[in-house]
């Protein structure tokens, strides 16, 4: 097997990741119109046209590595942790959808993209949630990369009530609430017992989101001004938690897994900026973390880059072996 080849081999549903980033960094951007202006759209554009690249990109490598490496696709699906990724195929194009719905581009093709990445994620999600029914809870599969499918059910009515789709928007919202609690609080007692493995320690920023979302979506639907308030506000605690991780983070060699503080910087600032819109005061720390969320996004950028330059990125990932609690007590 030659180099190029073994490395389409990892390219995994993973590498969705950095459209989820881009995405939701537009569409961030887009929300500070009322503080930056035109300037604020004209970056969001780019922001968003970065994500439709990459997007492009990423697919052509998925579509060719099922081709030619079948049994590496079902081992992802497969996997007790690694499967949870497939959802952010769903999950890109739901932000794609909403991102033309949002800047106006190409409202028809957006609009079918929404569609297509709402189907697909109500599949996944039902996938997931049988999984963890069928199987048993297993401790070790309990990260919080199982947010992504919760995460992408709250997504629904950024766009959808815009387009329309209120009570559609409203049975997705949800879905997502009700999830989200329940996994986070089977990642908590996972925790408990056994650590997450090292490599999947950035996975915590993914806590981020989904408050961070649902403050959006709930707000877009009708919710009060006090609601998103306290979204944010759990948003922050869960923050301040994954910042407290940063010496271990910062120890670790770069790889996807990093990315996962992308999308959820980006929701964070995009929902301090919607409620910086009626409070000046806000208008600062809104605009701190969207700085954080750009400036974080543009370095995973630039190390994915180099990541791809010297091979680092398309060598299998080393993934901690899933051994059962019982087996590892001692007698």
């Amino acid at each position: 097997m030659s180099a190029q080849q073994s490395g389409l081999a990892t390219v995994g549903p993973q590498w969705f990741a950095p459209v989820m980033g881009w995405s939701g960094l537009a569409l961030a951007w887009h929300r500070a119109g009322p503080v930056f202006g035109e300037r604020a759209h004209d970056v969001g554009l780019v922001a968003a046209a970065l994500a439709a690249l990459v997007f492009i990109a990423v697919l052509a490598a998925s579509v060719l590595r099922a081709l030619r490496h079948p049994k590496a696709l079902a081992q992802d699906v497969a996997h007790p942790v690694r499967h949870a990724f497939v959802a952010a195929l769903p999950v890109s194009l739901l932000l794609l959808g909403t991102i033309g719905y949002a800047f106006r581009v190409a409202p028809q093709a957006a609009s079918m993209v929404w569609a297509l990445g709402l189907v697909l994620e109500g599949i996944v999600t039902v996938w997931v949630i049988s999984r963890i029914i069928g199987h048993g809870i297993k401790w070790p599969a309990m990260t919080p990369i199982l947010f992504i499918p919760v995460v992408g059910n709250v997504l629904v009515p950024l766009a959808g009530s815009g387009m329309g789709h209120t009570e559609l928007s409203w049975a997705f919202l949800g879905i997502g609430v009700f999830f989200w609690p329940l996994l986070l609080a089977l990642i908590l007692a996972r925790t408990a017992t056994q650590p997450i493995p090292p490599r999947l320690v950035p996975s915590w920023f993914i806590t981020i989101a989904p408050p961070a979302v649902v403050g959006i979506a709930a707000m877009n639907l009708g919710a009060g001004r006090g609601f998103g308030m306290a979204m944010l506000g759990v948003g922050l605690i869960f923050l301040a938690t994954s910042l407290a991780r940063m010496r271990q983070i910062r120890e670790l060699p770069f790889g996807m897994p990093h990315w996962a503080a992308s999308f959820p910087l980006a929701a964070l600032s995009a929902l301090a900026l919607r409620l910086a819109a009626d409070s000046p005061a806000l208008r600062l720390p809104a605009t701190a973390l969207l700085a954080l969320a750009s400036v974080v996004i543009v370095f995973l950028s630039f190390s994915t880059l180099k990541g791809l330059r010297n091979g680092s990125l398309l060598e299998p990932e080393p993934v901690a072996p899933i051994v059962p609690i019982e087996a590892t007590a001692k007698p």
